[in-house]
Parts: structure tokens; C-alpha cells; sequence
């Protein structure tokens, strides 16, 4: 009896220290976030995890801020949800309408009244492009009352959609379409690349879509362009921010950074909020992967989305 009580005491043991390893802080390069988020007109928020050794940096990780299009991954999530329950067909057509269009240059908005279009295909574009029509209309099958349901069922307390989802009013006008902890929408792509948002086959297909952004100017240009990364970007006037998993040669990464309150509300490349993205996004891959020497080649700047 002493003898199974040792050996389970020492299994309680190591499970407590293995946990606390995982969640072990990376001094170093906490210290070098300090650093680049000095003297930023604006606040930030950056959380940072080492995926093979769990090392985490973290300024502000559990603070709220606005998400703008990254709610379109969990808005992806709550799609998935239901079709795993089989209220929606992955393949099934839709019929686009003009009471649809959200104003802008998205794909779907050059649609006409009446045309068909397969929900994979919207879902796709929700994601890849950022189609805010495409999104609107995908939150709108699902609902942001169920969206809200899923993320609070799997654990996750601050990452919201509050835009036509009701009983959120007050939190629209003050994070606009979503909100979120930059810790949260690391740790919800984390559990979409570990095949454990929805399913495994739902969070495959799901990671697929998030590897093909579009929109590659700010951390993704940071990244050789021949490392996979899944990530999504959001921007709004006074905030910008993005979620990246970067499945890098010595081992994934995942960061999330986000802003508010910012003074530059620019909507141009040097603004202070995608400069700061840019910067974080150099920094991490230069540190998990010091022997690369790899930086963007000599008028890439040009050819940015």
C-alpha cells in the first residue's frame, strides 16, 4: 500500500511539474517585447507560445481588445459546428442576395441578385480574402448567439461576437464587430492546428483555409514565403492585430498581437500598428530561427498585398 501510494504520488508529481513547464515564461524574449512595444502610441497586447517547448511571452494577453476580421475565425468555427450537426451541408449551394452586400471591394459583393454559390466557397473566401459580405452572410446562417454558445462551451471566456448578435450592443460600441484576448485567439488557433476545434476533419479543413490568406503585408512578409503559416488579420481605424501559427523548421510558433486606442488611424503601409505587427512577426521568426539568415528580398515591397 506505502509502495502505490509512492508511485502515485510521484505520477501526481510529475504531472503538476510537466504542466508548470508548459507554461513556463521565456524571460528573454518578454524582455524584447518591452522593448518594441516602447514608446508605442497605443495600446498593445501580445501573447507569444513556444508549441514544441510551451514557453510563453506575454504584455497585456488577457486584456480585451477589438478583433475586426479575426472574428471570422471563430465565426468559421460556429459554420463548422453546424455542420457537424448536419444543419448545414459543406457543399450545399446558396443564393446570393442584394440585401447581402456589405459595401466594399469583396468578391461576393460583385455577385447578382440570384446567383448561386456553394457555402465552401463563401466560407473560403470569408477567410481568404476577408470577404466581410461573404462573413455577414455566414454569421447570419449561423446566428452569433450560437457562435457566442460554441466559444463558451469550449472554454473560451473573453473571445466574442457582438455585432448583430443581441444582448451585445454595449460591447459593439465599444469593440465594434468582435472582441477577444490576444492569449484566447492564440490558444483558438492553437486548438484548430492540434485538430481540436469542432473535430479533427473540421479543424483540418479549417487550418487548410487559414495556410492560403491573401493578405500577406504585415507579419506573413516576415515569414519566408516557403514556411507554411495560418493566420488572420484584423483592422478597424484605431486598431489593428493578427493571429499567426507558423509551422516553422525548429518547431511551431504561435503569436497574436492586437491594438487599440491608437493615435494613427492611417490606412497606409507605414502606419504604426502594421509596423509594429511587421516588427513582432521579424522578431520571433529571427528568434526561434537565428541560424535562417532569410529576410525579404529587394523590392518585395512592391509586390505586398
Amino acid at each position: 500500500m506505502i509502495r502505490k501510494s509512492i508511485i502515485l504520488f510521484s505520477m501526481l508529481f510529475l504531472t503538476i511539474w510537466n504542466a508548470s513547464a508548459q507554461t513556463k515564461a521565456d524571460k528573454k524574449l518578454t524582455e524584447k517585447l518591452q522593448k518594441l512595444v516602447h514608446g508605442f502610441n497605443g495600446d498593445v497586447g501580445i501573447f507569444v507560445q513556444n508549441l514544441k517547448t510551451g514557453k510563453i511571452a506575454a504584455i497585456n494577453a488577457d486584456t480585451i481588445f477589438p478583433t475586426a476580421s479575426m472574428i471570422k475565425i471563430p465565426i468559421m468555427c460556429g459554420v463548422f459546428d453546424k455542420i457537424e450537426k448536419k444543419e448545414l451541408n459543406y457543399h450545399q449551394n446558396l443564393i446570393y442576395r442584394d440585401s447581402l452586400l456589405y459595401a466594399g471591394e469583396d468578391i461576393l459583393g460583385s455577385f447578382k441578385d440570384g446567383e448561386k454559390i456553394q457555402l465552401s466557397k463563401v466560407q473560403m473566401l470569408s477567410i481568404t480574402t476577408s470577404d466581410n459580405t461573404g462573413s455577414l452572410w455566414l454569421q447570419k446562417l449561423v446566428g452569433g448567439a450560437n457562435i457566442n454558445q460554441w466559444l463558451s462551451d469550449n472554454g473560451f471566456e473573453h473571445i466574442r461576437i457582438n455585432s448583430r448578435t443581441p444582448g451585445r450592443e454595449a460591447f459593439q460600441k465599444r469593440y465594434g464587430w468582435g472582441q477577444a484576448s490576444p492569449r484566447e485567439m492564440a490558444l483558438l488557433l492553437t486548438k484548430i492546428r492540434n485538430g481540436q476545434a469542432v473535430s479533427p476533419a473540421a479543424s483540418e479543413r479549417m487550418y487548410r483555409n487559414m495556410i492560403r490568406i491573401y493578405w500577406d503585408a504585415e507579419a506573413l512578409s516576415q515569414i519566408p514565403p516557403f514556411v507554411q503559416a495560418a493566420s488572420k488579420q484584423g483592422a478597424v481605424n484605431r486598431s489593428r492585430s493578427e493571429v499567426v501559427l507558423v509551422n516553422a523548421p525548429h518547431g511551431d510558433y504561435v503569436f497574436c498581437i492586437a491594438t487599440k486606442n491608437q493615435k494613427d488611424e492611417s490606412w497606409t503601409p507605414d502606419n504604426e500598428g502594421y509596423q509594429l505587427i511587421r516588427n513582432l512577426s521579424k522578431l520571433l521568426w529571427n528568434y526561434y530561427e537565428p541560424k535562417s539568415g532569410w529576410k525579404p528580398s529587394e523590392g518585395m515591397e512592391r509586390y505586398i498585398d
